[in-house]
């Protein structure tokens, strides 16, 4: 019994860090910074955080982000992460661009145990994840610059394989693909983007939408499965509800 916990518990700590040395370091930095609120927690992050993971420039990083293989996640500048973020970036790591955001209760997880060749997230820059989002990275995810997910977005590059009735289909194995995500792309709410798939540059996803197969670039698609709706600009809309525009700052 004592030998079947110990093998548990050096299982789980394999899962956790990519060495019991590093899960120490991560642990005893998240557990003695993590914690702290108000920007004033933000700021001793920002410093001590460096000794855990890769930082180019200043990023922000709210309490309670939970960081696993924190040494394979690197933040680009003005980088963000919201409360309850979850980045889990074993072999293969997660890279987030210059002033991308990643919204609360968000789920980025390379989740690669099977020594997979593409694994990873990738993040360009001034992009936005949105809340809830899951992000599943065995395949490899690319996302491009100025990239809006909004709530509740799952990409998910990975498949179960369930071909022969006669076996479970854990024994079958996996398929891992991986999905790209063009620059300037806005994937609505609840929208489910599958294994294999490339979304083109300047493309929408509507809400609640199945993408099972490549998206043109500058289309709107929408339904279960996906389908095209029309291209970026073929109908404008008469609208009656004003418009706005982000405000700059340096102004």
């Amino acid at each position: 019994m004592i030998r079947a916990s110990l093998s548990h518990l050096a299982l789980y700590v394999r899962r956790q860090a990519s060495s019991p040395s590093r899960y120490v370091l991560e642990q005893v930095v998240l557990g003695a910074f993590g914690w702290v609120p108000t920007p004033i927690g933000m700021a001793v992050r920002a410093v001590a955080y460096r000794l855990i993971l890769r930082m180019q420039g200043v990023a922000g990083i709210e309490r309670g982000v939970r960081l696993r293989f924190a040494g394979n996640v690197t933040l680009g500048a003005g980088a963000y992460l919201d409360e309850s973020v979850y980045l889990h970036a074993c072999p293969g790591g997660i890279s987030i661009g210059r002033n991308s955001l990643v919204m609360h209760g968000s789920v980025l997880h390379v989740y690669n145990f099977r020594d997979l060749p593409n694994a990873g997230i990738w993040i360009g820059d001034d992009s936005l994840v949105g809340e809830l989002n899951v992000i599943r990275g065995q395949g490899g995810i690319r996302i491009g610059n100025r990239v809006y997910t909004s709530p509740m977005v799952q990409l998910v590059a990975v498949n179960h394989v369930f071909d022969d009735p006669t076996r479970p289909f854990v024994d079958q194995g996996i398929t891992a693909q991986g999905i790209t995500v063009e620059d300037d792309v806005w994937i609505g709410s609840g929208a489910v983007v599958t294994d294999g798939v490339t979304i083109g540059r300047g493309a929408v996803v509507a809400a609640g939408a199945v993408v099972t197969r490549d998206v043109p670039p500058y289309t709107v698609v929408g339904g279960v499965p996906a389908r095209v709706l029309r291209r970026v600009g073929d109908t404008r809309e008469d609208r009656k509800a004003a418009v706005f525009f982000a405000r700059d700052v340096r102004s």
